[in-house]
């Protein structure tokens, strides 16, 4: 039997507020906003995509919980690949984002960068080293 292709997955972060995470992510981190809602006056669930990644947001009655929060030796909430971090963290820094580890070659083979959002939530950008 043939395998179905699986070509994604999104993260589904729980934030405090969606509209300010939905501008973080578009202002810093050049996303498209591809949903928010339900209403122009209620918006509590949104969407960013860039490329292949997409990310959604919702705003519940707890507060964020980011994997570094549980437990220090889980730091990413997500891995995006990126085939060349080095681009993306000059565009970044030109922007003036904040990077929580800048552009490094890991010791588990990676090259990439990290940075956090406003809710706490790590995001790893890169890819295995060549």
């Amino acid at each position: 039997m043939t395998q179905a292709e699986i070509s994604g997955i999104s993260p589904f972060f729980i934030v405090r507020d969606v509209p300010s995470s939905l501008a973080f992510y578009r202002d810093q981190l050049g996303f498209e906003i591809t949903f928010e809602g339900p209403t122009a006056d209620d918006i509590f669930f949104g969407i960013v995509c860039r490329g292949r990644a997409m990310i959604m947001f919702k705003a519940v009655d707890v507060d964020p919980l980011p994997n570094s929060k549980r437990d220090p030796g889980a730091r990413w909430d997500a891995y995006l690949y990126v085939p060349d971090p080095d681009a993306l963290a000059a565009e970044y820094a030109s922007r003036g984002v904040a990077f929580s580890e800048h552009l490094k070659d890991t010791h588990d083979g990676l090259r990439g960068f990290e940075l956090e959002d406003i809710d706490g939530y790590v995001l790893f950008f890169g890819r295995p080293m060549i």
